[in-house]
């Protein structure tokens, strides 16, 4: 599931090419924007043992909006199930920290944002605005809590120091 049809094309010819025409697993691909509320009607009739968000929920603007996907994917998870989460640790990089821009740039103001949201020029050969939600563990920890999860692990990778993702396993309660 993606926001991008491109990325799920990308992602549709990798899968094919490792298995070589010959399906590894059974497959569905849903271009999916996870802000809108009516993306699982396709998938909420299953449930599953594992969902992995990785590089999702850091992309989603508002803490209420945040919240109701985390249930909804609880929702979906079976009991003791897991969601694998990767948060992107921007902030510690100083090379992507010169990348904040201010809001302002479009119009908003720090008064209308959560308290770890940013802007982010993420530019290829132009400029390509981007949000950006930076998570504390003890928000995820909070978060977890309150969608039904518990926390089972936490720890740091990417990037050259290690510190660029962190990724937590929740367990389903």
């Amino acid at each position: 599931m993606d926001f991008s049809d491109t990325l799920l094309e990308i992602a549709r010819e990798r899968v094919a090419a490792v298995s070589s025409g010959e399906p590894l697993l059974t497959t569905k691909w849903l271009q999916a924007d996870l802000t809108d509320w009516d993306w699982n009607r396709d998938v909420s009739a299953l449930t599953y043992s594992e969902i992995f968000a990785f590089a999702v929920l850091h992309h989603i603007p508002g803490a209420d909006t945040r919240l109701e996907l985390l249930h909804s994917l609880r929702r979906l998870i079976q009991d003791s199930g897991y969601l694998y989460l990767s948060n992107w640790q921007f902030l510690n990089s100083e090379r992507l920290r010169g990348r904040i821009l201010p809001w302002e740039m479009i119009g908003l103001e720090d008064g209308q944002l959560d308290a770890g949201d940013y802007l982010l020029d993420w530019r290829r050969g132009g400029l390509g605005l981007r949000y950006a939600h930076h998570y504390s563990q003890p928000e995820l920890d909070m978060l977890a809590e309150e969608s039904g999860f518990r926390v089972a692990d936490v720890f740091y990778s990417d990037g050259k120091q290690a510190k660029l993702g962190l990724y937590n396993i929740w367990v389903a309660d």
